[in-house]
Order: C-alpha cells, then structure tokens, then sequence
C-alpha cells in the first residue's frame, strides 16, 4: 500500500471519484481563512495552467479559473454583478485589450 501526501484544494466530488476507482482518500474540512489562502493558491495554479494550454485544452483550463473566481467570490460576498460593474469601471478608465497593444518602452519628457 502506497500513500501520497497532497494537502491541496480539490473539488467536491473529487473524493467520490476517487473511491470509485478503488482508492480511499483522507480529507479535511479548512476554515475560512485556510480555505480563502487555498482558493488564492488555486487561482494562481489554475491561472498559470490556462495561460500555458493550447488550443484544445483552453476551454477546460478557463473554466477551471472561473470556478476557483467563484469559489472565491462568493467566499468574499462579491456578486457577479458586483465583478461585471467592476470590470466595466477599469474597462471604461485603463480600456480594454481588443487593441492587442504591447508597450515597448516608455520616453521621458526632455525636462526630467
């Protein structure tokens, strides 16, 4: 019998598919302030994972990152109206990225 230690976020039915391929698993119910550093760190994995993926395996990557946002919205009382109002604020004060813009370099003025 082989074990292999994780201490990692995992979904909710993670623990039943597991069990049905014939594996146990132990587990443990965090807190709020070890599950808001969980979700933070899964955001983080699962962005680094969508950013990294092709073509065919973006989809699945964004809407983990979606769901790991959620998680950690609703841990935080931030509705999805509440996100959308946001990110049309920074939308209508920094813009948007349909330009596809990539800033090279930035000049000083003469009189600095």
């Amino acid at each position: 019998m082989q074990q292999t230690q994780y201490r990692k976020l995992i979904r909710d039915r993670v623990p039943e598919i597991i069990r049905q391929d014939g594996y146990d698993c132990t587990l443990e119910i965090m807190g709020e302030e070890e599950y808001r550093q969980a979700l933070q760190e899964k955001l983080v994995e699962e962005a680094l994972e969508a950013a990294s993926a092709n073509e065919e395996h973006l989809l699945t990557e964004l809407a983990d990152l979606c769901e790991v946002m959620g998680a950690l919205m609703d841990l935080s009382g931030i509705g999805p109206e509440a996100l959308r109002n946001e990110q049309q604020r920074r939308r209508d004060e920094r813009g948007s990225f349909k330009q596809r813009l990539r800033l090279l370099s930035i000049i000083s003025p003469a009189n600095e």
